[in-house]
């Protein structure tokens, strides 16, 4: 099996998920990415071999630079069908983002089939093209005018270390006090910026409990000098990037966050939620997931524009204050939560195999 996913690291863990449990029933599995992006070389440093072709994603607007992107994504269809050839795969299977559309064509090209997965509650531009392609699509959330055979609601998959992150382990790896509260702020593999302002203007000076501020890895340097400047002190504690996020879910008594895909991770850990959709994002689809979670009475959603340190600070202090409702919004994830999704993809990308050999 080739799996091609590339843009985020968002698209990569469900993607690992799925491989992690093909490998875990006999299957050889390779990796397609773009390169030098977030995510990139985390499928090698779980022992995948990982493949890189050159791609980048449309700008929201016209510009010479979308131009580029067309001849990249246009180069890379031969180059895909080099990488299947000499993988000697059976079937290809898009992981999201833009390296899906390439990834489904050269399949098409190259008569391997292709399965496709899509991790939000709107189905993005690349999934979009290459579905046409694709033998069967594994949706995240079900999608308007999505009904026929080819597509089932599966859920996003999450990995066994997912399913298996504790609140002591996530504390022990984070060096974090096990008794005291924790809040863990994340932005997503990229960052925000506006959850950062807020977290920062809210819980400085001197945080009346732990904060795991996972800023994004461009934003690192300059979050951790403010957090220093004013006087954070040490129960503030500053991360780019995190191999081990599930963990610091797990080691959090509640979470704020974007609301991408990660939105199914807080929801098989367990987690009460603050949920900020990226109001940019294509289709609006992370208020979608965001309200996935909020209908369930499992998370509290908040516009980008509400917020504020004033705001964040009034939610949060609420929450921590009745641990009952923490505790009800907990199950209420765990409840809406599909931890076999996995299980259901792998079982989608086995039956087509069958079919290809056939």
């Amino acid at each position: 099996m080739v799996i091609a996913a590339g843009g985020t690291a968002g698209h990569i863990m469900p993607a690992l998920a799925l491989a992690e449990e093909l490998r875990a029933r006999g299957h050889e599995v390779s990796f397609v990415g773009v390169g030098g992006r977030a995510g990139s070389g985390i499928p090698e440093s779980h022992g995948y071999p990982e493949d890189h072709v050159p791609l980048r994603g449309l700008d929201r607007r016209l510009s010479l630079r979308n131009l580029w992107a067309v001849v990249l994504a246009a180069l890379a269809v031969p180059r895909m069908m080099g990488v299947l050839r000499r993988r000697r795969a059976q079937v290809v299977v898009g992981g999201g983002g833009y390296m899906a559309g390439p990834a489904a064509i050269a399949g098409r090209l190259t008569r391997r089939r292709v399965v496709l997965m899509e991790a939000d509650s709107r189905m993005g531009l690349a999934n979009r093209l290459a579905a046409p392609f694709a033998k069967r699509v594994a949706l995240a959330f079900p999608v308007a005018g999505r009904r026929s055979r080819k597509y089932t609601v599966t859920g996003r998959p999450v990995s066994r270390a997912v399913r298996d992150a504790t609140r002591e382990e996530g504390r022990r790896r984070l060096a974090l006090d096990p008794s005291a509260t924790c809040v863990l702020v994340a932005g997503g593999s990229q960052g925000a910026q506006s959850i950062n302002d807020a977290a920062i203007g809210a819980f400085c000076p001197n945080p009346p409990f732990q904060v795991v501020h996972v800023a994004g890895e461009r934003n690192e340097p300059e979050v951790r000098a403010r957090v220093q400047e004013q006087g954070c002190g040490p129960r503030y504690h500053v991360h780019g990037f995190l191999d081990d996020f599930p963990q610091a879910i797990a080691a959090a008594d509640l979470v704020i966050s974007r609301s991408g895909g990660s939105v199914f991770e807080l929801a098989a850990v367990g987690r009460p939620a603050i949920l900020v959709p990226y109001p940019h994002a294509t289709a609006d689809h992370q208020t979608g997931n965001a309200r996935w979670l909020s209908e369930a009475g499992a998370a509290i959603m908040i516009t980008d524009d509400d917020c504020t340190p004033e705001r964040l600070r009034e939610l949060v202090g609420a929450l921590l204050a009745e641990p009952e409702r923490l505790e009800v919004m907990g199950q209420a994830a765990r409840a809406a939560a599909r931890p076999d999704a996995a299980e259901r993809i792998a079982d989608m990308v086995e039956s087509v195999a069958r079919r290809s050999r056939r």
